[in-house]
């Protein structure tokens, strides 16, 4: 399959990309019929300069790049590559006409992962392409599985701080709303005091799977401890306000299979990126949403409060 459509966001499993840069419309129509067959998406660009650009936008997984280009060649388009944070990790494989040993040698030691000469044999490069992304894609899931809490399986801390910078300055760009849930299992100590820490666990476990059973494009992590965050893009505080006591009803109903008379209860709090100003960062946001959940536990715990006050389902 191959395709020059519009991509999605880059957070998860997806098809990989192909980003071909070379000044020669033959070679693009080229790779659009030999490679349809492949589960990729191929997309093009004429220009090093648009080649960067598009490397920006679309994150591809790996990069054809040839070294004669027109404007900045392939020897710079690499350097610039390697030399931004958002790009650097992508594989670049250079299809070149240059048969110069120091040409090869250049185009390793800036970072490329492999070098073809043109004429080049279509199975070669399509074995290359495959080993190429099957390193990128078990990069990438290295680079998830250090993003996710082990016991939960929730993204971590340090995704969140990053998701929730890049979730509100794509709301602010494209006006659409935004809101972030923070919750806090009541009386948690407690459990884990009374009933042992292997309880606890399963006590988060569980609560994970209430905070991740929502919508897909819904971030659920774990904050820290017996707290927890959920992102909400295209939500507004109401809404999410209902999905939070969506899920207190569901952690207060569960029927604890070893402790059958146990009722455990959660806090949460809720705001949207209408209570910070326009200058406001992402903690700001955190912060108001804590104080909801500030106000949900002074108010008797067990409950979703918005801007610190509790509000009726």
């Amino acid at each position: 399959m191959t395709t020059e459509s519009t991509p999605t966001a880059d957070y998860g499993p997806r098809t990989p990309r192909i980003l071909s840069i070379d000044d020669s419309e033959l070679m693009h129509r080229l790779l659009r019929a030999r490679l349809q067959l492949e589960q990729i998406e191929i997309f093009c660009a004429a220009t090093g300069e648009e080649g960067l650009r598009l490397a920006h936008e679309l994150k591809p997984d790996v990069i054809l790049l040839d070294i004669e280009l027109e404007g900045i060649d392939g020897f710079e388009v690499l350097q610039r590559l390697k030399e931004d944070a958002r790009t650097r990790d992508i594989a670049v494989i250079f299809i070149s006409a240059s048969t110069e040993t120091m040409d090869r040698v250049r185009c390793l030691d800036l970072g490329a992962v492999d070098f073809i000469s043109k004429p080049f044999d279509m199975a070669e490069l399509k074995a290359r392409l495959r080993a190429a992304i099957r390193v990128q894609q078990l990069l990438r899931m290295l680079s998830q599985r250090a993003q996710l809490d082990g016991l939960t399986a929730l993204w971590n801390r340090a995704f969140f701080d990053q998701r929730l910078a890049t979730e509100v300055q794509q709301a602010r760009r494209l006006g659409h709303p935004l809101s972030l849930i923070l919750s806090d299992i009541d009386h948690f100590k407690s459990v884990n005091a009374r009933f042992g820490h292997p309880f606890g666990d399963e006590v988060l476990a569980f609560f994970a799977t209430i905070l991740s059973s929502r919508r897909t494009t819904d971030i659920a992590c774990r904050y820290g401890g017996e707290e927890f965050a959920i992102i909400l893009p295209g939500v507004a505080a109401q809404g999410a306000f209902e999905v939070a006591e969506d899920m207190r009803k569901g952690f207060e109903s569960h029927t604890w299979r070893r402790q059958s008379d146990l009722v455990l209860t959660a806090s949460f709090g809720v705001a949207d990126l209408t209570m910070i100003d326009a200058a406001g960062t992402p903690q700001d946001l955190v912060a108001r949403a804590d104080l909801s959940l500030y106000g949900a536990k002074r108010s008797g715990r067990n409950r979703v409060s918005l801007e610190g006050v509790p509000l009726a389902a």
